[in-house]
């Protein structure tokens, strides 16, 4: 085992327990730092999953364009997309006939 790292463990436990109020303060300060680290996990669980959404709405919008493109009416595209139908009447808009 490193020996600096000992001392410094053994100073940092001699420290601590010397005094209650420190102590507390010490141990509200790592629950703290542990709550920012979940937090921010947290927050990018939540980034992740509004990212692969956002993917998945770009796909089917994408696949609506080519539906409607090769001729197939907007029921059908709304079927296969599941997208809502103003939107794919709104993508329906986009498309210029060939």
């Amino acid at each position: 085992m490193n020996e600096p790292m000992l001392k410094k463990a053994m100073d940092t436990l001699e420290f601590l327990s010397q005094d209650t109020a420190t102590r507390m303060e010490y141990e509200a300060r790592m629950k703290y730092l542990r709550d920012e680290v979940s937090r921010m996990e947290g927050a990018k669980a939540v980034g992740m999953a509004e990212g692969i959404t956002e993917g998945i709405i770009r796909e089917k919008k994408e696949m609506a364009r080519k539906l409607l493109a090769m001729g197939n009416d907007v029921d059908f595209v709304v079927q296969l997309t599941e997208l809502p139908e103003q939107e794919v009447k709104s993508l329906s808009k986009e498309i210029k006939p060939n």
